[in-house]
């Protein structure tokens, strides 16, 4: 059954699914990151490509031509993967397709409006049985 994590009172959550892909990566996993929101799927985009500076983090969207060869995909076509290994969900509903990955990540901003929206798919996935974890991002880390 599909591992759902969520990461709540994310200061900048776009930044967090970098920084989660990023670890996916380099544990040697493909990941999708789930963005049916075009400005959304370019933010990511922009943000893979400019962080960290000194690094790449090898990506594309789904439709791209290199989709098959390339680690970290955006958009909504999760069958583009090899294997589904993470889904970044950053979407106000849950993916259609989560269930075919070993792990889901949910991130959740500080705003209202987010919040209940994450709230929302935390009752959806709790009531289908799947086992949840909560990483508080207000707390430090430890």
């Amino acid at each position: 059954m599909t591992e759902i994590t969520f990461y709540t009172f994310a200061d900048t959550p776009l930044d967090v699914a970098r920084r989660v892909a990023t670890k996916a990566l380099g544990q040697g996993r493909q990941v999708m990151i789930y963005a049916p929101d075009a400005a959304v799927a370019d933010a990511i985009d922009r943000l893979l490509w400019t962080t960290p500076a000194l690094g790449f983090v090898p990506h594309c969207r789904d439709s791209d031509a290199l989709a098959s060869e390339t680690p970290i995909l955006i958009g909504i076509d999760a069958d583009a993967l090899r294997q589904a290994d993470v889904m970044i969900n950053l979407h106000h509903e849950q993916p259609p397709a989560f269930a075919r990955f070993e792990r889901l990540v949910e991130i959740v901003g500080q705003d209202e409006s987010g919040r209940e929206q994450g709230r929302a798919r935390y009752r959806f996935y709790q009531t289908r049985g799947y086992a949840l974890k909560t990483h508080d991002l207000r707390q430090p880390a430890g």
